[in-house]
């Protein structure tokens, strides 16, 4: 098994040879050389700024396409890199994000900076239950899920946070 934290040239050819390796690593975003979560999530904002803009019916299917999406792609990503869930995967920050910022859809400009800086909270925090499904969940679903629990536990404590303002 190779490290988890650098790709090497073989293993950054293969990923950016397919669809499903640009889409994993986040349309390049997850081959930043440190901190690739983080550009993953920043990265997401970008589409979010279009996304923002569906009825809530719309929005909420995206997140349901882009989940299984992401599924198949980090599956087929991370077998050809030889590695489960490589820092470079980043659609899974892509989903959590736009989970994340769920609240911030009718919300001040701020609510968005609140919301990527919890997201990053409780996706390198990793509190119960989503340590459990970071350690037990493998494969393309693995890579996905605890993110997208923490794009979930992000965006109640940003609506927490934005109730009073209403």
């Amino acid at each position: 098994m190779t490290d988890r934290k650098v790709l090497t040239a073989e293993q950054r050819r293969r990923l950016t040879a397919s669809v499903s390796g640009w889409i994993a690593c986040g349309f390049g975003s997850g081959l930043a050389p440190r901190a690739q979560g983080t550009f993953g999530s920043l990265a997401a904002i970008l589409p979010w700024l279009l996304l923002r803009h569906l009825s809530l019916p719309w929005y909420l299917l995206v997140l349901v396409l882009a989940f299984v999406l992401g599924v198949w792609a980090c599956e087929r990503a991370g077998r050809a890199l030889g590695v489960d869930d490589h820092r470079s995967l980043v659609w899974d920050e892509f989903v959590g994000q736009w989970l994340a910022l769920l609240p911030a859809l009718l919300a001040p400009w701020w609510a968005v900076l609140a919301g990527f800086a919890l997201f990053r909270l409780f996706d390198v925090w990793k509190p119960w239950p989503i340590r459990w499904f970071d350690r037990h969940l493998k494969g393309g679903l693995g890579v996905m899920v605890d993110d997208v629990i923490a794009g979930v536990f992000a965006a109640v404590v940003l609506a927490c946070a934005l109730v009073p303002l209403h």
